[in-house]
């Protein structure tokens, strides 16, 4: 803070004294001056303004790209309470000339409701809270006027967001849009009016509003997309996703890497859509909660279809496909059975090439060899997506359902 003091007799020599404060020192009458007796002594500072130092006023320290990506939260423990009803009010009509008017008291209004809606712009669910409390309704008034309803209250949750109640599912928000009354508000109070009959001509009795519904839900995220990018640690399936689309996840010559799934949309020539998800690399025992273990064999589950990467550089690559599928069989039974096609990346490496024959040879099917650093034989894996999603959308219209669209 500048200081400052009051100017006086002694300070005026220094002022003069001071090149940057003569022309403010001139503005002032000398000590010998007489001052009206409304004047009052003015604040000068000491300090000169070109000398000090700019002090900015401190700001929120920015979080960094890697920090920001640890903030993706896929499941949420949630405490819900909808709002409380307004009381009913106990009063009676008055007007001159009418001495006996009757009770007029209104009805509370009704608490308001807390729900759940989808928001495609929420990516994860580190922005809901642990505790939502939905806003109160009015009490009622004179003149039979009902008290104001609470307002609604929403909470926006990302696609693929499933809402359970202990071990039961509540619901599953697939589709933006979508909507779910997580705690209805209370009723509201009756007021004196109410209780008006033939035996009760002046009734006083009143109600309070209740209290309004209060539930513990657990939210769980479950990504949404067409096809999903199973494969071990540093397979490349980062590099694979910004190849074919224009998702730009960390890349790098490490084992997970990939700490948070990432959905890339494939662009086709018919103007089709096709999402394609980064599950974070799986090892052996991830059924058993092992390495990121089951935090993330969820996100699988949502996928119609699946891409299994193969890292062609490594020795005796086939081994991988089988312990990929036995994962997801342990996690959960049928899952390895769907529709799939199997990806050998790093083809580009001399190493990779040599074991490609024998791949195809033991997996008795022509695996797509490719490299995703090169972008050789893209146009191959982009080919065999497209017919992957034209069966899905299929057969989805043939049981009567509308298939996922981006």
């Amino acid at each position: 803070m500048i200081r400052s003091r009051l100017f006086s007799a002694r300070s005026w020599p220094v002022l003069e004294g001071v090149g940057c404060w003569t022309p403010l020192a001139r503005a002032f009458p000398r000590p010998g001056r007489l001052l009206p007796q409304h004047a009052s002594p003015r604040l000068l500072s000491v300090s000169c303004a070109g000398c000090t130092k700019h002090q900015e006023p401190p700001r929120k320290k920015l979080l960094s790209e890697k920090k920001l990506k640890r903030h993706f939260v896929d499941h949420r423990r949630v405490l819900v309470r909808g709002g409380r009803g307004g009381d009913g009010v106990s009063c009676f009509h008055s007007e001159p000339r009418k001495e006996f008017g009757g009770p007029d008291g209104g009805d509370g209004g009704y608490g308001g409701h807390v729900i759940l809606r989808v928001d495609q712009q929420v990516k994860s669910l580190s922005s809901v809270l642990s505790q939502y409390q939905g806003f109160d309704g009015g009490a009622g008034g004179r003149k039979n006027c009902f008290g104001r309803s609470g307002a609604v209250l929403y909470i926006q949750v990302p696609v693929g967001t499933l809402v359970k109640e202990g071990n039961e599912v509540l619901a599953d928000l697939s589709h933006p849009g979508d909507e779910f009354i997580a705690a209805l508000g209370g009723a509201g109070g009756k007021g004196n009016r109410f209780f008006l009959a033939n035996d009760n001509r002046a009734p006083t009795t009143c109600t309070p509003g209740q209290p309004g519904q209060e539930r513990v839900l657990f939210l769980e995220l479950k990504t949404v997309a067409h096809a999903g990018l199973v494969g071990f640690p540093n397979a490349g399936k980062s590099s694979l996703l910004r190849a074919i689309s224009n998702a730009r996840p960390t890349v790098a010559s490490y084992p997970f890497t990939t700490l948070n799934p990432h959905v890339g949309v494939v662009h086709c020539e018919d103007h089709q859509q096709i999402a394609v998800a980064d599950i974070p690399g799986i090892i052996r025992g991830a059924h058993q909660n092992r390495g990121l273990g089951l935090a993330f064999l969820r996100h699988i589950e949502r996928c119609p279809f699946l891409l299994f990467v193969l890292d062609l550089s490594v020795p005796e690559p086939w081994t991988q496909l089988d312990d990929l599928k036995y994962e997801l069989e342990q996690y959960r039974q049928g899952l390895s059975e769907r529709p799939h096609a199997v990806v050998a990346n790093k083809v580009d490496l001399p190493q990779a090439r040599a074991q490609l024959p024998q791949l195809q040879a033991r997996l008795g099917r022509e695996a797509i060899a490719l490299s995703a650093a090169t972008g050789e034989n893209l146009e191959e894996l982009l080919l065999r997506l497209k017919e992957l999603h034209d069966d899905h959308v299929a057969a989805e219209l043939e049981r009567g359902r509308q298939p996922l669209r981006w």
